[in-house]
């Protein structure tokens, strides 16, 4: 099921680059982070209450809300970054160093999280290096 998941994931994400390139054209970067951001706070809202999730908040611990805080803060940060390289660069360019993310994320989890290095990540992140390298040159 995960599989399905974050495939719908990648559709969804590709499907944000286009249309975001295509709604930024005359507004300023920001306003149009600020209104996607509001979008996506209405649909997560809408989720926690159609599921019932609202009643877990009280038990969310300290720890947990201090790095889900730092977690938005990367979030919008990311997103005022991103909408702003959409409006200045091509799609084509912006989403593929966008999604160096990937790499930096494994190197991360392997740095603060010591999840287990394997030859596989590696030449993956080499991959991933390498193509998006190819792509924007």
């Amino acid at each position: 099921m995960w599989m399905i998941l974050a495939i719908l994931s990648a559709v969804f994400a590709a499907l944000t680059s286009i249309l975001a390139k295509i709604g930024i054209d005359g507004v300023n970067s920001n306003l149009a982070t600020a209104i996607r951001t509001m979008v996506v706070l209405i649909m997560a809202w809408g989720m926690v209450f159609l599921t019932g999730a609202q009643k877990g908040i009280g038990a969310i611990g300290t720890k947990s809300w201090i790095f889900l805080i730092l977690s938005g803060l990367a979030t919008g940060a990311s997103w005022l970054f991103y909408y702003r390289a959409l409006q200045l660069g091509d799609a084509s360019k912006v989403v593929p160093i966008d999604k160096m993310s990937v790499v930096i994320t494994l190197i991360l989890a392997f740095v603060l999280l010591h999840e287990r290095v394997t030859a596989k990540s590696v030449i993956g992140c080499i991959l991933i290096t390498a193509g998006t390298l190819f792509m924007v040159l």
